[in-house]
């Protein structure tokens, strides 16, 4: 409640439902001539402010105060303690050397909400960009519309794009000295049940041979019985093996 409507940043006129008189302590009623809304300090605000010019007091309902602004009043014999409901920071320390408890609000009172920054809800929104911070920042609560420029660390990796791979003259020299695997898996299961198909190319010749397979655990097995193809057939042995170091490539058996 306040005598004075200039303190307000909105006022509401009689067409706004408001109450017509405040009743105070000697039961006499004071008239109520519009209400509106009061930007106390920084992000500090009030709604459903009511102007009654014979009020010689600016009075504040502590039910009013924590709602707008998502905080807690604590009161001790000292004076009054706002904090931050979510992290319980103090906002603002109210010294009482009297039987009322005064509010006193700095110029520079920090952020309702301590740890809502424009960086905080940055993250909180998935990172978007500058623009679109700063075009949301008068919908954010307790957000400071100066939007941070500074770099984030994640924003950075996360638009990081892999280098291609640099192009290899490198080639075995000899057949079956080093073969490439890998496990391929199809999207649709093939009519004689095969969901996966191991892929072996030879490094020397790139020839390519590929085994339809129903279980990924079928992998070491079938890699087994290449081996033993290769000596058979071609009276080689293979030397290395290079593949993505997948769990089918293990032989856990042994």
């Amino acid at each position: 409640m306040t005598s004075d409507s200039r303190t307000l940043s909105h006022i509401f006129p009689q067409r706004y439902p408001f109450p017509s008189a405040i009743v105070v302590g000697d039961g006499s009623l004071l008239p109520v001539t519009s209400t509106g809304t009061a930007h106390l300090s920084g992000p500090l605000h009030l709604n459903n402010v009511l102007v009654s010019p014979k009020l010689i007091k600016n009075l504040i309902s502590v039910r009013q105060f924590t709602s707008d602004n998502n905080c807690s009043v604590e009161f001790d014999p000292s004076g009054c303690s706002v904090k931050d409901l979510g992290t319980r920071n103090v906002i603002v320390r109210c010294n009482s050397s009297g039987p009322l408890y005064p509010l006193h609000l700095p110029a520079t009172a920090t952020a309702l909400a301590a740890g809502s920054t424009s960086t905080l809800w940055h993250r909180r929104l998935g990172h978007p960009g500058h623009e679109a911070l700063t075009k949301l920042a008068s919908m954010l609560p307790s957000c400071n519309k100066d939007i941070s420029s500074s770099l984030c660390h994640a924003c950075q990796l996360g638009r990081h794009t892999r280098l291609p791979f640099r192009v290899s003259s490198s080639r075995a020299s000899n057949k079956f000295d080093l073969i490439h695997c890998d496990l391929w898996t199809s999207p649709i299961v093939s009519i004689s049940g095969y969901k996966y198909y191991l892929v072996i190319l030879d490094d020397c010749s790139h020839y390519l041979w590929t085994f339809p397979l129903r279980l990924k655990s079928d992998t070491y097995d079938t890699l087994a019985n290449f081996f033993s193809y290769v000596t058979t057939q071609f009276g080689a042995t293979i030397k290395a093996v290079q593949c993505d170091n997948g769990r089918e490539f293990d032989n856990s058996s042994t």
